[in-house]
């Protein structure tokens, strides 16, 4: 996250990318984050088992059943994403749709009823289960993905129209969607509690995000927004997502540790979604002649999921300690690892001629 500052300097007016760190990639942090959640997961654990009066304290400090130390968490996971979107590169859609059209399509049309479909194969008769797979898939990434891209060297242009196209669509597409899959599955939610997790979790911090842009930009300029505002929130946020894995898991280590079984369950219809998803990407970039660095980020968005309101919809209709709620953490557990092996992979096909489209 905190490379986003670099990568939207990058962009400006052109497709090509010309920067002095194009090599650099991640910073160690970033690239061990699996290790991190990893031990904030297992911290929380330890937490729950040896130190319960702190999750009982935790629990007390609720509004309505929302916890408010992973409410206060989840908006600072969300809200730098939301510093990402620029209603004026929406403009560009018409240079050059096609990338664009393609991942909407994953987006919305196959990883959705992919992760259904695998939910209801191998999920039968858990229902917060699969519901977790539903909210994972229904919502596509608007923020780790610059940085992947940018790992990738893919078009960080499409990169931040891409995004900025998703910011908007989540937010009028997401509950639909969600609300659909758990219909056809026969699964009772509170749509009320839906839409409002949407609308507190994406449209506080976009309406905010989108604020403190103009204004940070109007009075400190455009340059120490990116190079000084957004690498400090970018932080932030990851601290976070670290902090919300310790308190879901110090809230609900005993649940996880009497359900493991079903934690290893649901990786399965996890690892199996990506594994397709990715796979029909990588195919259709290739079918529809797109060049590497366009088609990339095309895998790369079409593939990945906006763990943070899949988890946040988990809490509030669910609760913090249910099998809904700690579903989808295993969402953002497998996604992690995955997208930087996809990165990786990527840059192999490369070489071995996997794109032979023209960049624009």
């Amino acid at each position: 996250m905190s490379e986003l500052a670099e990568t939207e300097q990058i962009i400006e007016n052109s497709d090509v990318i010309v920067t002095t760190k194009e090599e650099k990639g991640l910073g160690l942090f970033e690239k061990l984050l699996p290790l991190w959640i990893a031990v904030c997961m297992g911290l929380g654990i330890l937490l729950s088992l040896y130190a319960p009066k702190i999750a009982e304290n935790l629990d007390s400090l609720q509004v309505r059943g929302i916890s408010i130390p992973i409410g206060i968490c989840l908006f600072f996971m969300m809200y730098p994403a939301m510093l990402n979107l620029k209603a004026s590169e929406l403009k560009k859609l018409v240079r050059n749709p096609k990338p664009i059209i393609l991942t909407l399509i994953s987006n919305w049309l196959i990883a959705p009823f992919v992760g259904w479909g695998l939910a209801r194969l191998f999920l039968a008769g858990h229902e917060q289960l699969i519901f977790a797979i539903i909210l994972l898939s229904s919502s596509p990434c608007t923020a780790m993905v610059l940085v992947w891209g940018y790992m990738a060297k893919g078009n960080q242009e499409q990169n931040v129209i891409t995004t900025s196209l998703n910011t908007i669509t989540i937010i009028i597409g997401y509950a639909p969607m969600v609300a659909l899959l758990s219909g056809i599955s026969n699964i009772s939610i509170d749509v009320i509690s839906l839409i409002i997790s949407v609308s507190f979790f994406i449209g506080l911090p976009l309406i905010l995000g989108t604020i403190s842009r103009l204004l940070i930009v109007k009075y400190k300029g455009e340059d120490w927004f990116k190079t000084k505002f957004v690498p400090v929130v970018g932080k932030i946020s990851i601290v976070a997502l670290l902090t919300t894995l310790v308190v879901l898991f110090s809230l609900n280590g005993n649940v996880m540790i009497s359900n493991f079984n079903l934690l290893l369950l649901v990786s399965v219809p996890l690892l199996l979604g990506f594994v397709i998803v990715v796979g029909y990407n990588l195919l259709i970039t290739r079918f529809t002649k797109l060049a590497y660095r366009e088609g990339v980020i095309t895998v790369i968005i079409g593939s990945s999921s906006h763990f943070e309101i899949a988890i946040a919809t988990a809490i509030a209709i669910y609760g913090v300690g249910s099998l809904a709620a700690l579903g989808t953490t295993m969402g953002l557990f497998w996604e992690i690892p995955i997208m930087v092996g996809l990165v990786y992979l990527a840059r192999f096909l490369d070489r071995k001629g996997w794109w032979r489209g023209t960049t624009n």
